[in-house]
């Protein structure tokens, strides 16, 4: 191959043969590496982050992500750090060239439901060689799931975000929704997973539920201020972190608790 070798995307590598060493210099290539690196490898383990490993709006692990270095030109920087392990896959038209064989690489494809986010668990805890991390985290999570209090209250919901844009089925958000006991108006309405719902059609549908993310709640420009227009002020709003569900990982658990734990303390009409 002529030049350097890309570094493509893989998507749910498989680890075959013997266990391999378990790997002295890990970097993490985007937010949701950035949770399962956190949440599994030892902390000497870790070389860096993804470049938006540190903003709190983007990082559901930012507590622990703080006393991490984050990339910030992956490319040339990823050559320098010279890792055994790499997590996650470029983002935009950015390359990482290495001849082959370099370091080990492990994609993650979007994780866009609880199974998958268990099978991501024990393929990261796997290539950074603490399996056994691995189920007891997924072991905690079902555990905290399972303990969550049944939802008093159901309906239909819709996962608006700024500019319009709702979320669809298929995705981590309707995971959480179906959890949670609600139902997604995207699923009622036909939408795909990302379609944009003018303000006239959500009044039309009229949902139970607005879930929004906790950032909008200020009006930073005209894609935040459709949401606080009073025809919408009569639908109640369950808030969340936008880290909590841009990506797959253990901040699935505080999402679903959030859900239920908003629903149960809607006042009723």
């Amino acid at each position: 191959m002529r030049g350097k070798a890309i570094l493509a995307i893989f998507f749910g590598l498989a680890l075959t043969g013997a266990a391999p060493a378990p790997p002295k210099k890990i970097v993490s290539l985007n937010t949701c590496a950035d949770q399962y690196v956190l949440a599994l490898a030892d902390a000497a383990q870790i070389a860096a982050l993804s470049p938006y490993g540190h903003d709190p709006e983007l990082s559901a692990a930012i507590g622990k992500a703080r006393r991490f270095r984050t990339l910030n030109r992956p490319a040339e920087e990823v050559l320098a750090l010279r890792p055994d392990l790499l997590v996650g896959f470029p983002s935009g038209d950015s390359v990482v060239g290495a001849p082959p064989g370099q370091w080990r690489t492990l994609g993650l494809a979007s994780a866009d439901s609880y199974p998958m986010i268990l099978t991501q668990i024990r393929q990261v805890a796997a290539a950074v060689g603490h399996p056994e991390r691995g189920e007891a985290l997924i072991a905690k999570m079902s555990r905290d799931l399972a303990a969550l209090p049944r939802a008093g209250r159901g309906g239909v919901a819709a996962y608006y975000q700024r500019r319009g844009y709702m979320t669809g089925t298929g995705t981590l958000v309707d995971d959480l929704m179906r959890r949670a006991g609600l139902v997604n108006l995207a699923g009622k309405l036909g939408k795909p997973a990302l379609t944009q719902l003018p303000l006239e059609e959500m009044i039309a549908a009229r949902p139970d539920w607005l879930i929004v993310e906790s950032g909008s709640e200020q009006v930073v420009d005209q894609g935040t201020e459709m949401l606080h227009h009073p025809i919408l002020r009569s639908i109640p709003r369950i808030r969340l972190p936008q880290a909590w569900t841009v990506c797959g990982g253990p901040a699935y658990v505080e999402a679903a608790r959030s859900i239920v734990a908003q629903l149960n303390a809607a006042p009723r009409h």
